[in-house]
């Protein structure tokens, strides 16, 4: 019998360099280029994020096929201003390299996602999603996510903007 090597778990710092490579790999693909970043300038970021968390309810997952990252998601208190930190968590990134995807790490990293926070004691969570991307939208509201109504924009040093909307679930 052949037994799949995937799993999800909490992020080492030894996992940083993987962390960069798919996050690179997933902005190359959702906004069409290369950022400003390389690989060794966004891994030793994530080394020391990974190595000092804020708080011990702020957590990074990462899916592995064998020992490779194929995707990472951030955990913790939710941070808007509508929110009650003690029992709203968010889900501040969500992402699995585009080469790994409908491989079922997306599911297994949601759902050590809702098992984190749950035992983190958050009653609901949160997700900010791009308002252009269908798919991962359609990926959270197939799982029991569903939009609240709350938009925001980002921009960066350019001027460009982003827009976001918000999704929410219960825990329990």
């Amino acid at each position: 019998m052949v037994v799949a090597d995937v799993s999800v778990r909490v992020a080492w710092p030894a996992d940083a360099t993987g962390i960069a490579q798919v996050q690179l790999r997933a902005w190359q693909q959702r906004y069409d280029g290369s950022p400003d970043l390389d690989t060794p300038t966004l891994a030793e970021a994530w080394r020391h994020s990974l190595s000092r968390p804020p708080e011990a309810r702020h957590r990074a997952l990462v899916a592995l096929a064998g020992d490779q990252v194929v995707g990472f998601a951030l955990t913790g208190p939710n941070t808007d201003p509508d929110a009650d930190p003690a029992t709203d968590g968010e889900m501040a990134e969500f992402t699995v390299s585009p080469d790994a995807t409908r491989a079922g790490h997306g599911s297994r990293l949601l759902q050590a996602c809702a098992d984190t926070l749950g035992a983190d004691g958050f009653a609901r969570a949160v997700c900010w999603v791009d308002a252009t991307d269908d798919v991962l939208r359609a990926f959270l509201t197939s799982a029991g996510w569903d939009a609240d109504g709350a938009s925001r924009e980002l921009a960066d040093e350019s001027g460009t903007t982003l827009k976001q909307v918000r999704l929410h679930t219960a825990l329990a």
